[in-house]
């Protein structure tokens, strides 16, 4: 086969528009292309010594959301822990199956694709539940990938005039997102959750059809971009997000306290 064509997988029932008022704000935050997504909502990004990190929370399914911010198709090739979410394969970017996205175009990707028809829902876990463990790749734990490459083919004339600006990608909000994990019960539990690393597991069966097409694609990616993800006491450990003053029981218990003004409240199961 040509060097300048590979193997790609079109999504079928996935396409949603979105439309971009140019390329200048995809060039400036390329990070925005790619979302995770928990519950239908981008969860926050954190931007730490030059890389992206998530916070993963056990048992969590997730999502992908991948946003075309060019005026032609791209392939996009995705990697989770380190496979290709199409075929499982540990590939270069270049020789990698991709996701083909139409012109201002989001896709969103939830799960390991297992045949024409049907994927497997990505879903945090640890590393000794994680579908790489299962396979025996274990090497590239812990983050999600992805490679932007444009097709060849010249820029199809758009009618700028009927473009929705109103429906532009916008960045994650700070708010949105998964909640944190609650605080451990117990000293033996919190040592537990430090000692645990995030991964993705294969989760429940979903409906995902697609078909296979060829395309001439640009030699090298126009973007790439890599998000890390952990749970929140290794985040906690890398400096990201502070430490939870209520996690250590024995710092619990030095700030307690005698004496309050009132009277016996009389919980609702007692009354």
């Amino acid at each position: 086969m040509n060097a300048r064509f590979a193997g790609v997988v079109m999504v079928m029932l996935s396409l949603t528009a979105v439309t971009h008022a140019g390329t200048s704000e995809a060039v400036r935050y390329p990070q925005g292309n790619v979302e995770i997504l928990v519950n239908g909502a981008a969860v926050r990004r954190y931007a730490h010594e030059g890389r992206w990190y998530v916070e993963a929370v056990k048992g969590r399914e997730y999502a992908i959301r991948l946003h075309n911010p060019y005026p032609v198709r791209v392939a996009v090739a995705l990697s989770v822990d380190g496979l290709n979410t199409i075929d499982a394969r540990e590939t270069t970017a270049g020789h990698a199956s991709k996701w083909v996205i139409e012109p201002y175009q989001s896709i969103t990707i939830s799960g390991w694709q297992t045949s024409a028809s049907e994927a497997r829902r990505f879903e945090f876990t640890t590393e000794e539940k994680s579908y790489g463990k299962a396979l025996g790749k274990t090497s590239n734990l812990g983050i999600i990938s992805a490679a932007f490459f444009r097709e060849r083919t010249a820029p199809a004339i758009l009618d700028r005039r009927r473009e929705d600006t109103s429906r532009q990608p916008q960045a994650p909000s700070p708010q949105a997102g998964a909640q944190a994990q609650e605080a451990p019960a117990d000293a033996s539990s919190n040592a537990k959750a430090e000692g645990e690393y995030a991964a993705t597991g294969m989760g429940r069966r979903t409906g995902h059809a697609v078909t296979r097409v060829q395309m001439d694609l640009e030699p090298v990616p126009a973007q790439a971009v890599d998000i890390r993800y952990e749970f929140r006491p290794q985040l906690v450990r890398l400096g990201i997000l502070p430490a939870d003053p209520t996690s250590d029981p024995l710092d619990r218990r030095e700030r307690a306290r005698g004496f309050d003004q009132g009277f016996s409240p009389v919980p609702p199961g007692l009354r």
